[in-house]
């Protein structure tokens, strides 16, 4: 039996466990750290005096460079190998955050936003996918439900962080906070995470073999003369059939969409509520409060998945999650417009819940859908093409509140936005009523025909 095979159908080990924690640690920093602008945008604000719509370009110059580095620089994963290209962006996120430190006008950190959002956005699917690969066959849902706490709970560290960094050093110090902690997590993963199995047999780089038997060590399994036989020879590894050939062409278009919708609301609620409680209470720091109860609420819905994913298909647990956040965002919407703060914290909760959970969720689901040799191309495209669309959500709320919307109107826009999420993952679970669920299996038929 071979590496992978052991690790799907036994128990999960400690060192699987630790390989979980890792890439948990570095979500909580990528979540920190793509949604830091949020939390110091109200004292910016003030500073430098800026518009709706100049906010909104803050905002979302990180969404930007988060859609456009999956796209581009995720692919890389499948050339480099996994391990390789998370070292890489954490590189480069460093340099990002530093430089957005340095800024002294509105279009330079846009610019230095943009540069640390491509590494942020890459570094994700490489982490889904260590994460889905480490996981047992049993387990695997409910180990990326956990896996998915990190985003929100390191969104939420930077709620609660930014404030007291804010009133000792500035809006600047946020980000070099952020630069110290991706510096740190360069050293972790150097010496102890492990390379993708899937990715040293199918792909078979130089030393393949000597990392495969140095993760058989870790796991204390027995060491191999060779390594596994590839699936899907790399003659036919061909990324444009094994991500849009036959079933995978609708199983990706209803993925890719369900992800666009979710990660819109996402990245509404996270960007821009804290900003909007401020207006209507005169307190920025009301405003932080109902921004890390949203992100309190994330935690709790990533936990909500990997409990449900216990019972039910992790799919069908991602479609109730954006059904639910239909109601949550409509039952926030009402409490808004009346003006009642306290209960609008409450059902904040919620709105996280749904949320922030429901893209935990796509990280968990997202993984298994592709076959090894294009797993990061697929996942990494799945995110580009998700927040390529979501950029619009910040900069739209900017001009549409400038010409007269309420918040009511805005967060009833994506409830509706939630609603054709949750269809989307609907329609995508029932593409495997009558196929195989193994991408490698799948693969290998898409190629025949």
């Amino acid at each position: 039996m071979d590496l992978r095979e052991n690790i799907k159908l036994q128990p999960m080990r400690g060192a699987q466990i630790v390989i979980v924690l890792i890439c948990i640690l570095l979500t909580m920093i990528d979540g920190y750290e793509i949604l830091v602008m949020a939390f110091v945008a109200p004292h910016l604000a003030k500073d430098w005096n800026l518009t709706q719509v100049e906010i909104g370009y803050l905002l979302s110059a990180g969404v930007f460079g988060t859609a456009v580095g999956a796209v581009l620089i995720s692919p890389l994963a499948d050339k480099i190998g996994r391990k390789n290209h998370i070292l890489l962006c954490l590189s480069l996120i460093t340099v990002g955050m530093l430089l957005s430190a340095t800024a002294q006008s509105v279009p330079v950190l846009v610019a230095y936003r943009a540069f640390a959002g491509l590494f942020i956005g890459a570094i994700v699917s490489s982490l889904n996918i260590i994460v889905s690969e480490y996981s047992s066959d049993k387990r695997r849902g409910t180990v990326m439900g956990i896996y998915g706490v990190g985003l929100p709970l390191g969104a939420a560290l930077g709620g609660a962080v930014t404030g007291p960094l804010i009133m000792e050093w500035g809006w600047r110090a946020p980000f070099v906070f952020g630069a110290l902690l991706s510096l740190i997590m360069i050293i972790v993963v150097m010496y102890y995470l492990p390379e993708s199995i899937e990715y040293l047999v199918e792909k078979q780089p130089k030393n393949a073999l000597k990392q495969y038997n140095k993760i058989a060590k870790l796991l204390n399994l027995s060491e191999v003369q060779e390594l596994p036989r590839p699936m899907v020879k790399k003659s036919l590894q061909k990324t444009g059939s094994l991500l849009f050939g036959g079933i995978m062409l609708k199983r990706t278009a209803l993925l890719w969409l369900g992800y666009s919708g979710v990660i819109a609301a996402f990245y509404f609620a996270n960007t821009w509520t804290a900003k909007l409680v401020s207006d209507v209470t005169g307190n920025p720091a009301m405003g932080i409060k109902t921004g890390v109860f949203i992100l309190i609420g994330g935690v709790l819905g990533a936990l909500l998945f990997a409990l449900l994913s216990l019972r039910l298909q992790p799919r069908r647990v991602t479609a109730i999650i954006l059904f639910a956040g239909t109601l949550s965002y409509l039952a926030y919407a009402s409490q808004v417009q009346s003006g009642d703060i306290n209960l609008a914290l409450g059902l904040a909760l919620l709105v996280g819940l749904c949320a922030n959970g429901g893209v935990a969720a796509f990280y968990a689901i997202s993984p298994p859908v592709y076959p090894a040799a294009v797993r990061g191309t697929g996942v990494g495209w799945m995110i580009g093409f998700g927040r390529g669309v979501a950029i619009l959500a910040p900069i739209f709320t900017g001009y549409v509140l400038k010409a007269g919307w309420t918040p009511h109107n805005v967060y009833q826009l994506f409830a509706g936005v939630l609603a054709l999420a949750g269809l989307a993952v609907w329609l995508f679970d029932m593409t495997y009523r009558h196929h195989p669920e193994d991408p490698e299996e799948v693969a290998l038929t898409v190629l025949k025909e």
